[in-house]
C-alpha cells in the first residue's frame, strides 16, 4: 500500500517515543510505501485537493532516521491510506485542515481517522456524550456560573478545550486561591468557552491512557503518574508513564465507547480515564504506542497497521 503521513514536521520527531514513528516503522517493515507532508502542503485547486508529498526511507538509524525523495504534488486520492497526526491545538487552521481532508475522502481518499469525525469530537467537549462515565463536569465562559461549579465540589481542575500536553490546566482548592484570575485568564474575560471538572483523587495513581483501535481495546494502559507535586500526568508535563493490564472499569469504557467511536470513523481513539473516571477522547494524534511496547512487549503499532489494512483490503 501506499501510506501518507500527514503530521508536524519529521525533524521534531523524537524516535524512542513517538507513536507516529511506530507507526511508520511497522508499516515499513511489512514493505508499504511511506510519504510524509505537512498540513500546509495542501492545496485546493479546480475542485481537485492535492498536496506536495515527498516519499521517505527508514534508514534504522537513530540520528538521520530517514531520507527523503524530492517532494511532487500528488492528488491526495491516489494514496490507499492518508495518517492524520497532526497535532493540536486544534485551531481554526486545524479545522481548515479537516475541510480540506473530507473534500479529498469524497474524492476517493481514505483518512485516518475520518476528517470530519475528528472535527465533531473535540478532546474535552466529546465526554459530554458519556456523562455516565464521567466525573462532574461544565462548559461554559460564564465567571459566575465558573464560581458556583467551585463553590459546590471545592476542588476543582479548569482547562481550555483546545490544547494538548496538560497546557493551561489549574486547579482550584477549597481556598479558592486565585480563582478569579484563573477564570479570567482562560476565559480571556468571558470570551472563551473553557471546560471545568471536578477534582478527582485518583490521580495519583496516573492519568490513565486508554487506547482503543478499530473499536477494541488495547490490553494494556500507559498510566501517565504526576511528579513533584503536579496534578497534570501528561508525559509533556513530566509525568511518568508505568505500563499496566487493562482494567475493570477501563475496559468497561472501552469497549461502550469504542464501536460506536469506531463506526463514527475513528480508527484509532485515545481515552483519557482518572480513577473510574473518563476525562478526555484524544482523536487527533494519540500516543503512548512505544511506552506499552516498551514495557510490555504488547505492539500496539502492529495493532494498529493490522486495523489500517484491514479498512483499506478488507
Amino acid at each position: 500500500m501506499k501510506i501518507a503521513f500527514l503530521a508536524d514536521p519529521l525533524s521534531g520527531f523524537k524516535i524512542y517515543k513517538d507513536s507516529t514513528f511506530a507507526m511508520m516503522r511497522e508499516a515499513a517493515r511489512r514493505g508499504h510505501a511511506l510519504y510524509f507532508f505537512e498540513q500546509r502542503d495542501m492545496v485546493l485547486e479546480e475542485g481537485i485537493v492535492s498536496a506536495r508529498v515527498a516519499q521517505i526511507h527508514l534508514t534504522g538509524k537513530p540520528d538521520v532516521w530517514y531520507t527523503a525523495d524530492a517532494a511532487v504534488d500528488v492528488k491526495l486520492s491516489e494514496f490507499d491510506a492518508i495518517i492524520e497526526r497532526k497535532d493540536p491545538p486544534f485551531d481554526m487552521e486545524y479545522v481548515y485542515g479537516t475541510y480540506l481532508l473530507e473534500l479529498a475522502v469524497r474524492q476517493g481518499a481514505c483518512v485516518i481517522n475520518s476528517p470530519s469525525a475528528i472535527r465533531d469530537h473535540n478532546e474535552k467537549l466529546a465526554i459530554g456524550q458519556f456523562s455516565q462515565y464521567t466525573s462532574p463536569t461544565m462548559v461554559t465562559s460564564d465567571e459566575a456560573r465558573l464560581r458556583a461549579f467551585h463553590a459546590k465540589h471545592g476542588d476543582v481542575i479548569f482547562k481550555p478545550l483546545d490544547g494538548m500536553g496538560g497546557a493551561g490546566i489549574f486547579r482550584v482548592k477549597s481556598d479558592a486561591l486565585n480563582l478569579g484570575s484563573i477564570i479570567e485568564t482562560l476565559t480571556a474575560n468571558g470570551r472563551h468557552t473553557i471546560m471545568a471538572q471536578k477534582f478527582i483523587p485518583a490521580i495519583d495513581k496516573g492519568d490513565k491512557r486508554v487506547l482503543v483501535i478499530g473499536g477494541k481495546p488495547v490490553p494494556f494502559v500507559l498510566a501517565r503518574i504526576p511528579q513533584n507535586g503536579e496534578v497534570r500526568g501528561n508525559l509533556a508535563a513530566g509525568g511518568i508513564g508505568v505500563a499496566q493490564p487493562i482494567g475493570e472499569r477501563d475496559r468497561e469504557i472501552a469497549e461502550a465507547l469504542g464501536p460506536l467511536l469506531a463506526e463514527r470513523g475513528l480508527l484509532l481513539v485515545g481515552l483519557d480515564v482518572i480513577g473510574e473516571n473518563l476525562t478526555e477522547v484524544n482523536v487527533t494524534s494519540p500516543t503512548c504506542f512505544q511506552e506499552i511496547f516498551d514495557q510490555t512487549g504488547f505492539d500496539v503499532a502492529a495493532m494498529f497497521i493490522d486495523a489500517v489494512e484491514q479498512k483499506v483490503l478488507g
